[in-house]
């Protein structure tokens, strides 16, 4: 057994509650941790893990975690961690298995049981029903010949030194032992089943990850009547309310046939009217327009039309959205783009 945490003589941890921890005593615990977790990295066997690894890449139904307390709270992260790689997985509560929910294991199942000790009373109870159904049974524990490890099918030790706590019995050490191998076999089996980015991305279309990969421009872009659109021949004065209406900071100059001209945004209105004064009344949108804007597909990615905004020499507000006739089909907003999530 390791040795315990370096408390001070004069703080005890109920002290150290009430405002008393100092930076060493932090700074000791973090080091002691670190040491309890290189104990465990340095003594997994990695041939049980591969069998454990190859055990749930080969199943045929799905892989169920099970556990109690904290435990249970890990076993049901992992399991989260695999239906997010597009893995069948679920966690079965032990008390609720035994009170109906059994019902949905099979014989093409794997059950992992996760328990510190091995001893724990509800998971024992659980491993004859599991057996009746016909499911695998593997059970995760840091005890070595534990009871449950002698009643499962495979059992995978995870070498735990102690708990960080000091008195050796709040499972700290242990859970995050837990985490990081089930999170690290989690990361293998995608490796395994060749999960590309986009696959991953598809299982997240709410999160930032997700919308960075599937969402296209046409998916954000605005069109149609949302454009402030005009012809070059307009004068700016008259395309005010165009200008400031649409909320894309911008005019959209184009031709008859709809083909983009430029871009007179209000920036430039601004510079106009400091240079020009009274002469601006007189003046059209194509003679100040921008007649070179940076551009862009609607089959780009979403996330590379924020990335051309941002690039040199300076941001843009937007980008008007053409097909391959320079066509304008919409127009993309740095604004749109970051209520999309991205």
């Amino acid at each position: 057994m390791g040795s315990l945490p370096a408390f001070p003589n004069d703080l005890s941890p109920k002290q150290g509650i009430n405002g008393l921890i100092d930076e060493r005593t932090l700074a000791n615990l973090f080091k002691s941790q670190q040491n309890h977790l290189n104990f465990f990295f340095d003594r997994i066997d990695h041939s049980q893990t591969l069998a454990f690894t190859r055990t749930l890449l080969d199943a045929s139904g799905t892989v169920f975690f099970t556990g109690i307390g904290k435990s249970g709270f890990v076993a049901h992260k992992i399991s989260q961690t695999l239906v997010s790689l597009g893995i069948r997985s679920a966690f079965l509560s032990p008390v609720d298995a035994l009170h109906g929910d059994i019902g949905i294991l099979s014989d093409r199942d794997v059950l992992v049981l996760l328990s510190k000790s091995g001893a724990t009373e509800e998971l024992l109870r659980l491993v004859p029903c599991a057996r009746a159904k016909g499911a695998r049974l593997i059970a995760v524990t840091s005890v070595e010949a534990s009871a449950l490890s002698t009643v499962c099918d495979m059992n995978v030790h995870l070498p735990l030194e102690r708990e960080l706590c000091p008195f050796n019995l709040a499972p700290v050490t242990s859970t995050a032992i837990q985490m990081v191998f089930g999170d690290t076999v989690a990361i293998a089996l995608m490796a395994a089943r060749n999960l590309t980015k986009e696959e991953y991305a598809a299982n997240h279309p709410a999160g930032k990850i997700g919308k960075s990969l599937i969402f296209k421009v046409r998916d954000v872009m605005k069109k149609e009547e949302e454009l402030p659109i005009c012809s070059e021949s307009d004068l700016i004065m008259d395309q005010l309310v165009e200008l400031t209406s649409k909320g894309c900071g911008c005019l959209l100059v184009i031709d008859s046939d709809h083909r983009l001209i430029g871009t007179f945004t209000d920036g430039d209105l601004r510079r106009t009217l400091k240079a020009s004064g009274d002469a601006i009344f007189k003046l059209t949108v194509g003679k100040m327009c921008n007649r070179n804007p940076r551009t862009i597909g609607p089959d780009a990615m979403a996330v590379d039309a924020m990335k051309k905004m941002e690039s040199p020499p300076s941001p843009v507000q937007f980008l008007p959205v053409i097909d391959d006739e320079n066509v304008l089909i919409g127009i993309v907003t740095l604004h749109g783009l970051v209520s999309a999530g991205l």
